[in-house]
């Protein structure tokens, strides 16, 4: 809710529950644990969430002829986008890795 009313105030151009879940996160790791209710509410979210994937099957069967005409164009797509998110995935973990070394060394250090 406090990222969807920031977004409308703000006029930010992203959605409400995207801002919101930055917000979640960064106020976690600020307080640097979890509560129980936050947990459980997690956990009971995580524990059903195969049923995400309904709507998102149920709009396949809808555009199946669409899929069957625009294939090629739909797979190039995938497999591009599918690359690029390994290839920033991990030249994010590579500096991530180096930034943290250094933390570390220049605490010991």
């Amino acid at each position: 809710m406090v990222g969807e009313v920031s977004v409308r105030l703000l006029d930010f151009p992203v959605p409400g529950p995207v801002l919101g879940m930055c917000l979640l996160l960064v106020a976690l790791l600020l307080r640097g644990r979890v509560d129980a209710p936050l947990e459980t509410a997690a956990t009971g979210l995580l524990s059903h969430l195969s049923l995400l994937f309904v709507p998102a099957g149920g709009g396949l069967m809808v555009h199946v002829d669409r899929l069957g005409t625009e294939w090629l164009p739909i797979l190039v797509a995938l497999v591009l986008s599918t690359l690029i998110a390994m290839a920033v995935t991990g030249m994010v973990m590579q500096w991530a890795m180096k930034w943290s070394g250094k933390k570390e060394q220049e605490s010991n250090g």
